[in-house]
């Protein structure tokens, strides 16, 4: 098995993404690797609506997915920290998912992504896209699926 050093795990407020954090803990206990946690706070999702007459939803909603989102990230954080595994967090904004995963696993030069799937199939996964699919169709790097 390969010798990993640089974790990155993408979170979001799914519980599929705090199992991929408990794999990320026992592999990066395991193999004394450094983690990065990342939190993607995707781009405007009202994309085609009238922005003047949903500025301030539109506000409100980001305010509150980034706290949202640094929260979720501290709290993971304090779970490597409790383990002695050195951690990182980033927030990501303004790009996609998929995007923003892939600059930060560039960025940092990761070994490893581990994240989790939520299983999507057929129209629903279509509809909704997968960052899962597009980030192992797009990354060179190893990538740990875990699946609900």
């Amino acid at each position: 098995m390969s010798q990993y050093k640089q974790i990155l795990v993408p979170v979001d407020e799914s519980p599929i993404s705090y199992s991929a954090v408990e794999h990320a803990l026992a592999l990066a206990k395991s193999q004394d690797a450094h983690v990065t946690i990342v939190s993607v706070v995707a781009v405007d999702p009202f994309v085609g609506v009238d922005f003047y007459a949903i500025a301030p939803a539109i506000t409100e909603y980001f305010m509150q997915a980034e706290k949202s989102a640094q929260l979720r990230l501290e709290d993971i954080k304090q779970s490597f920290i409790r383990d002695g595994i050195e951690v990182d967090t980033r927030l990501v904004h303004g790009v996609s998912p998929t995007e923003g995963i892939l600059q930060v696993a560039d960025e940092l030069n990761v070994d490893l992504i581990i994240m989790g799937s939520h299983g999507h199939t057929g129209l629903k996964k279509a509809m909704l896209g997968s960052v899962a699919q597009n980030i192992l169709t797009q990354c060179p790097i190893p990538v740990l699926i875990v699946k609900e």
